[in-house]
């Protein structure tokens, strides 16, 4: 692979043809198909986190499968040394491929229009049916249904057309062919999602039930089906009365190394673009989820990221994962946690596991019900991860990786500032502590907010990481304070201040700094505090602003306690 050019990075690249012909760095997953043809059921589902790679798998599956395939996509692929497997299915079939991401909106009737596109364009690939002398003029009726178009150009079809469409497509071809067609679903539960968020989940519901009943419950011209989602929606919402429906989910052992990168398979990636030195930094961020036996990195990270390497050797790794969608999920998480729930995502952030019993199996109305719930979608959608299983149902569950981790720790901070916000007068009070000299009243008001809050326990070995949770905290609760200029890691005198806040109208000046002690003596990471402050001249920046007045505070953290000393 070395030889010649360097091939591209596949950023959100889909189509695995493309991928194949342009020029792509392609990690080889072709051992799904194996895989998939030696344990197949009639219906065969994956769940997995979005970003994980199921959208280019079943782009591989549709060229592989279908009439007409390009043998050559697959040279030097693992299934290409599969010759048995080659022969007998590789472009042998009539694929139906559609994907229902796009099928999301925030009203019912544009959902509904947007399913009609999908596979109203899908059915519009077979246009050699029209003039098909096997097909009878009712046939030909029923394929004309499906692609009836309204004068602005959109799809249209009644509802029994709709809930009939994949049926009658795979009827059809099977008549052309003679051959069962294989139908491909990505994204399977994104209209659910989306309708559930926008208050029409009912009418989706029944909608995907018929159209799936139809097309994969009494469907005798169905070859074999595959769906893709994020969750495992309870099959009696959706999948209601689907006896062969085989499900594999991040808890399964097959399929485990086919979504999602392995050790062996970033290595190489990295070492192919000259970044091996980079390896134990792209795993402590994207590495650390469990699918079955296997562990594996997020592909959308790890390709994100070498790409942001190569046009910065120092690039710094980032959250690339949940930049692709919300974090609406944990911060709901956060919002309902009582006492206990707090404590664990205490321990979650901090590194360590907590025992619960997972629901695979929920359905978007009850995503949201209860703590319990929360704790299983957080599971499936990978923002946390298995560390071993106590039984059937019951896991040790913890943070991924330090990418999930950063964005539980931002939730956390914005949580916690909307709570201190709904009680003004006690962060006036607080802020006014400061501004008086009155250590005594700081140390007890920041002690409560502390105890109050979810302490996230930076353990990096860089000078100072320790303190930046306390430096959050309490910049944050500062900033209530609209009419102070504050300053944060300000360069000051010889070095940089942790915090440094202007009161222009008193004429008062605040420095503080901050510190984390790990024996515990508060007392005396006070003073080493306020003598930093002292030896490095943190003042002069207030002084040279023409603030009369200065006040210096050294402030020691140990947990959820904490000391406020005057200089």
């Amino acid at each position: 692979m070395h030889m010649g050019k360097t091939v591209k990075l596949p950023i959100g690249i889909e189509n695995f043809e493309e991928i194949r012909t342009e020029g792509f760095y392609y990690v080889d997953k072709t051992g799904l198909i194996k895989e998939l043809l030696d344990n197949w059921g009639k219906v065969n589902l994956f769940t997995r986190p979005r970003r994980f790679g199921k959208s280019l798998n079943m782009s591989m599956l549709k060229y592989f499968f279908a009439y007409g395939c390009e043998s050559s996509l697959f040279d030097g692929l693992a299934i290409s040394k599969e010759k048995k497997y080659c022969d007998a299915y590789m472009g042998k079939f009539p694929v139906i491929s559609i994907t229902l991401k796009g099928a999301s909106a925030g009203n019912y009737e544009t959902a509904r229009g947007m399913l009609c596109s999908v596979i109203g364009n899908e059915a519009k690939r077979f246009h050699f049916l029209l003039s098909d002398e096997r097909l009878q003029d009712a046939d030909k009726q029923q394929y004309r249904a499906l692609l009836n178009i309204s004068p602005d150009g959109r799809f249209i079809m009644s509802d029994e057309v709709l809930a009939d469409s994949l049926r009658v497509l795979c009827e059809l071809l099977y008549k052309h062919y003679g051959q069962k067609p294989v139908l491909l679903i990505d994204e399977y539960d994104v209209p659910l999602d989306k309708a559930q968020h926008y208050g029409y989940y009912d009418e989706m519901v029944t909608l995907i039930r018929s159209l799936f009943a139809q097309a994969l419950k009494t469907n005798d011209c169905l070859q074999f089906a595959v769906l893709t989602g994020c969750l495992r929606i309870d099959k009696e919402s959706i999948f209601t009365g689907l006896n062969n429906l085989s499900v594999f989910s991040i808890t399964n052992v097959r399929f485990d190394e086919h979504f999602g990168f392995t050790d062996g398979e970033v290595k190489a990636m990295l070492d192919y673009y000259g970044l091996g030195d980079k390896f134990d930094t792209v795993k402590a961020w994207y590495d650390g989820y469990r699918f079955g036996d296997a562990d594996v990195y997020c592909p959308w990270d790890v390709i994100n990221y070498c790409a942001e390497l190569r046009a910065d050797p120092e690039a710094f790794p980032m959250a690339y994962w949940i930049n692709t969608s919300g974090n609406d999920i944990v911060r709901s998480f956060i919002d309902r946690a009582t006492s206990q729930t707090r404590q664990e995502i205490e321990q979650l952030v901090n590194g360590e596991s907590v025992v619960h019993s997972v629901r695979q199996e929920l359905t978007y109305r009850e995503l949201y019900d209860s703590i319990d719930n929360l704790w299983s979608v957080l599971f499936t959608t990978g923002y946390l991860t298995q560390r071993g299983k106590i039984d059937a149902t019951t896991y040790r569950l913890a943070i991924p990786n330090l990418e999930v981790r950063q964005i539980f720790a931002e939730q956390i901070r914005e949580w916690f500032q909307v709570e201190a916000r709904r009680d003004v007068s006690t962060l006036d009070a607080f802020c006014d502590a400061f501004l008086k000299g009155d250590a005594q009243t700081a140390e007890e008001k920041f002690s409560a907010y502390l105890r109050r809050t979810i302490s996230i326990r930076d353990t990096g070995a860089r000078r100072g990481l320790r303190e930046n949770f306390y430096h959050g905290v309490l910049l944050g609760l500062l900033r209530h304070r609209e009419d102070w200029i504050l300053h944060s890691n300000a360069e000051s005198g010889d070095g940089y201040s942790d915090i440094l806040a202007e009161d222009e109208e008193a004429g008062i000046g605040i420095v503080i700094e901050i510190k984390y002690r790990e024996d515990g003596n508060l007392e005396e990471g006070c003073r080493e505090a306020l003598g930093q402050i002292e030896n490095r001249d943190y003042a002069a920046r207030l002084e040279e602003d023409g603030i009369d007045t200065v006040i210096k505070y050294g402030i020691a953290c140990n947990r959820k306690k904490c000391k406020v000393m005057k200089g």
